[in-house]
């Protein structure tokens, strides 16, 4: 079982969320260190999914409308995790994020969309 390796996108970078997870030991690549900054959505889940990393964004429309081609069209991600923007405090982030590690692996994720507020 291997645990989530997370790809956090341009939208969800802040310092704060970053520094706790990588604190609690999370696996986690941002866009600015994957040299991504201010490529396409398209292209983010592209590379998200080519290194197995579940793509973390606050882009609900657009993921969600990639995640719908993606399966149509028989393409693999690893999982994209969409958190409603302004809703939630980092730590609340932060605790959906390990609830949703302790319950899944990355081999689960695989092609799921999950939205965060279902593990705050």
């Amino acid at each position: 079982m291997t645990p989530l390796r997370l790809y956090i996108d341009e939208d969800s970078m802040r310092g704060a969320f970053v520094g706790a997870l990588r604190a609690l030991s999370v696996d986690v690549c941002t866009v600015r260190e994957a040299g991504m900054l201010g490529h396409p959505d398209l292209e983010q889940l592209q590379w998200a999914a080519g290194r197995g990393r579940v793509l973390y964004s606050l882009n609900v429309g657009d993921f969600y409308a990639l995640h719908t081609l993606f399966l149509q069209t028989d393409r693999q991600h690893a999982g994209i995790i969409l958190v409603h923007q302004q809703r939630y405090s980092v730590g609340d982030q932060v605790r959906g994020v390990l609830k949703l590690m302790a319950a899944r692996s990355g081999e689960a994720m695989v092609n799921q969309l999950v939205f965060l507020n279902a593990w705050i």
